[in-house]
């Protein structure tokens, strides 16, 4: 990092912060985003309250990708016994991922405006009647609409999670925490159609609904009784307890000292967790009915509200970051959809005439990829942008987390590669298995660092910035889908897969351009950035 001359001040890029005190072998970091003095600020919370409260977030995430994901074993039966034709399935199926899009793009102006507690429970209240509303479908009108809406709620599974991960936990936190969210998800989605496999052959595919209904209902008792509202709108008089400004860094030894000796920090414990802050004014803490208030109203004008349906687009459009993150993520879940919904549709027939249930043990390779993708690179990386800040006098720059994303594009690409040439070609099922496993171990890995990224390099803005990923995303893996039984009928089922791969490695290898100038682009975008941060009001609350 280039350095100015002594006594002169710097203004850092949007995401470039101390992390670290500048000591050799120093284990004391710097909280970064900076707590208040207020015990109701959820950065103060004690960490049984974050993590009861990330593990709700968790559990939702958990049923509502279980309930997108199930429908795929259930196709079999649904063709035999309703006449649902295989190009009505996958619309369906295509329809649900536009309106995961939209659905992101309506509702979190809502959570941002509201809180997201109250967004939380009716996303889990509209999936519930859904879920009901599945159980019972007899035309195709009834799946059509069974996705649109639930994957119109479903969508805040994608998009409030992260803003959740921003409102409790530190940067140095949210590796691990991303990678929890990560392998959730991906649990839900490929353990849901295994167990969904086995119901529709044990006891029908109209039971696969039934027992959503059950755990839904559950969900909900429980948010209602135990989920805190995570978004904080700091009363008057609370201030932060670290005293120099994020943004600036002065030169010479005297301010380095200084520095050090003005910002709060605390030693990492040895799980490598920060222990609670306990705050320090006399502000008094929230009673549990407080706590578990519908609504937190960020006060202002409508007009305000307003500007987050439009406030994600201009991101898109002006922040490089963010748009690499969208592409590169709708990329790899338009190839992991493709996988998703080709196994559904072919190993359904010769060869391999799987039964349902068989259909759902051919999601198990994506469990086991998942699996060990997120428990490595999760706590590896928050350990290792750590550990590069004390290489570089305690700075962090977000694309540090890159670095972990390009040892695993390899995977995405033969993993997908051995999948298309393997289904192409009738090849035994464990080639299939294989592909698909170590496929997945790319994509979760890659995710994980992605969301990180963003939410470390624009956290004031997290809400809507998330809202365009998510929208980019699910239009990318849309339109894909929507073109895969006319592609399929044009070039085969091998070559779509081989083209989509080499789309997705493409654009993720862009990674390079942000590890060369991804903090001159940030710095380039630093006055935009503030004045967006301005208008997204509900997100500029903690400064």
């Amino acid at each position: 990092m280039e350095q100015p001359s002594e006594g002169v001040t710097q203004h850092w890029p949007p995401g470039t912060m101390l992390l670290q005190t500048d000591r050799e072998h120093s284990k004391e970091i710097v909280l970064q985003p900076k707590p208040t003095n207020d015990p109701n600020d959820p950065l103060n919370w004690e960490p049984w309250r974050k993590y009861l409260n990330f593990a709700l977030t968790c559990l939702y995430v958990l049923l509502v990708t279980e309930f997108l994901c199930a429908a795929t074993p259930t196709w079999g039966p649904m063709h035999e016994q309703l006449g649902f034709s295989w190009a009505t399935l996958n619309n369906s199926y295509a329809i649900g991922c536009g309106f995961l899009g939209i659905g992101a793009v309506i509702l979190t102006p809502l959570s941002l405006k509201f809180g997201r507690r109250p967004l939380y429970l009716i996303s889990i209240l509209v999936v519930f009647a859904v879920s009901i509303w599945s159980a019972k479908m007899q035309k195709p009108v009834d799946i059509m609409l069974v996705n649109v809406f639930s994957c119109s709620a479903g969508a805040l599974s994608e998009v409030m999670i992260q803003m959740t991960i921003a409102d409790v936990f530190f940067v140095h936190q949210r590796g691990v925490m991303n990678a929890i969210f990560i392998w959730t998800a991906q649990i839900g989605g490929s353990l849901g159609p295994l167990v969904a496999g086995f119901v529709t052959v044990s006891q029908g595919w109209r039971w696969v609904w039934w027992w959503n209904v059950i755990f839904l209902g559950v969900c909900l008792a429980l948010f209602g009784f135990l989920y805190e509202e995570t978004k904080y709108i700091p009363p008057a008089g609370v201030a932060s307890v670290s005293s120099p400004e994020s943004g600036v860094q002065q030169e010479g030894k005297d301010a380095d000292d200084k520095m050090t000796q003005t910002v709060r920090t605390r030693s990492l414990d040895e799980r490598g967790v920060s222990p609670p802050l306990g705050a320090t004014s006399n502000i008094p803490r929230k009673t549990y009915r407080e706590r578990l208030t519908l609504v937190t109203a960020t006060p202002g004008e409508w007009s305000n509200f307003g500007r987050h349906f439009w406030l994600p687009f201009v991101m898109l459009a002006t922040m490089p970051a963010i748009l690499y993150s969208a592409l590169s993520y709708g990329a790899q879940v338009a190839v992991q959809n493709t996988l998703s919904t080709t196994m559904s549709s072919h190993m359904t027939l010769p060869p391999y005439n799987f039964s349902s249930d068989q259909i759902g043990l051919m999601n198990m390779p994506q469990f086991i990829g998942v699996s060990i993708g997120s428990l490595i690179v999760g706590p590896l990386s928050d350990r290792f942008i750590l550990y590069r800040a004390r290489q570089n006098k305690g700075i962090y720059e977000p694309e540090t987390r890159l670095w972990l994303l390009l040892p695993f594009i390899p995977f995405v690409l033969g993993g997908a590669l051995l999948y298309g040439i393997g289904i192409q070609k009738g090849l035994s099922w464990p080639v299939i298995a294989v592909g698909i496993g170590i496929c997945s171990f790319g994509v979760a890995p890659i995710n994980i660092v992605l969301l990180t990224y963003i939410s470390d390099a624009y956290n004031d803005i997290i809400g809507d910035a998330m809202v365009g990923v998510t929208f980019i995303r699910n239009c990318v893996s849309t339109a894909f889908i929507f073109a895969l039984d006319p592609w399929f009928a044009s070039v085969g089922i091998q070559n779509v897969i081989i083209s989509m791969s080499l789309i997705a490695t493409f654009i993720l290898s862009f990674a390079v351009v942000f590890l060369k100038w991804g903090k001159k682009f940030r710095g380039l975008t630093a006055e935009r950035y503030q004045r967006l941060t301005l208008l997204s009001n509900d997100q500029a609350e903690r400064t």
